[in-house]
């Protein structure tokens, strides 16, 4: 029997997913839209307080039957990301045996940068976890990893740090994009609120298409809230990906098979679309 409630979908709060749902209502019917960090979506996806969300790409990965993928939604890059940075008050020689402070707002990013620092640079650094503030993370450890908006806006400063963009250095080192998050539902919420999450799924497909088309409105209000330039925030929009095509799914694969290397999965991750699942009536 269909559930009649209105499914719970998270969005994450960060500028970089804005296309994914700017032109997607807060509430409708089918769905109401909760808004918060990725590390927050996570949990209440984990946990079954969402039935659908925008979430950190490793989460899936974790326990991936527990969920599908909404096909043609994601947050990728086949180079520079700008907002998923590593900032360094010391050469990276010594960083890769040193400490770093790892943000607690994301899950993707964090084990990414301990795949590059690994695999690509044969590193072994202290980690440990803190709040976003560049200063505090930085006050007893030798580079600050920082997501979303928060490393924006520090890559604004005038701090005379090293910034290494992790998009970049994975596009450098495996050849291909990266998706740091995909939209991904609860098993249950298909089954039980079917024809919600193919409504919320053609409001997003919609969303995305409609921003990638003319990010002038993205733009603005980045300007207006967070500050930076009208040029800056285009070539932030324009450099993302958010379609889920084969260069972010081949790199998501290769990232699923590098997290199960060093013990960060369990098990083998393979990528499994909601349409089949929809078409077939399962």
């Amino acid at each position: 029997m269909a559930d009649s409630r209105p499914i719970g979908v998270g969005r994450i709060d960060y500028t970089n997913a804005w296309p994914l749902f700017h032109y997607v209502p807060d509430e409708t019917d089918d769905y109401r839209v909760v808004r918060s960090v990725p590390s927050g979506l996570n949990r209440m996806l984990q946990q079954g307080e969402l039935g659908v969300s925008a979430v950190s790409s490793f989460i899936y990965g974790l326990e991936p039957q527990r969920y599908m993928l909404l096909p043609g939604l994601s947050v990728g890059t086949a180079g520079p990301v700008r907002s998923i940075l590593l900032f360094l008050k010391k050469p990276l020689k010594d960083v890769l045996r040193g400490k770093i402070a790892l943000t607690d707002t994301s899950a993707t990013s964090v084990n990414l940068l301990k795949m590059i620092l690994s695999l690509r640079y044969d590193g072994n650094p202290e980690y440990t976890i803190m709040k976003p503030d560049l200063p505090s993370m930085l006050k007893d450890n030798d580079a600050a990893l920082l997501i979303g908006d928060s490393a924006i806006r520090a890559s604004w400063e005038t701090h005379g740090l090293e910034v290494m963009d992790l998009g970049r250095e994975w596009k450098e080192w495996t050849g291909l994009g990266m998706t740091y998050a995909v939209v991904a539902a609860r098993r249950e919420a298909v089954e039980s609120s079917r024809s919600e999450v193919l409504r919320l799924h053609e409001d997003m497909l919609a969303s995305r298409r409609r921003s990638t088309a003319d990010p002038g409105p993205l733009i603005r209000r980045a300007v207006s809230s967070l500050g930076g330039t009208e040029a800056y925030w285009r070539e932030y929009f324009t450099g993302l990906q958010y379609d889920f095509g084969p260069e972010l799914r081949e790199g998501l694969e290769l990232y699923y098979r590098y997290a199960h290397d060093m013990g960060l999965l369990s098990g083998h991750a393979g990528l499994e679309f909601m349409d089949s699942q929809l078409s077939t009536g399962r």
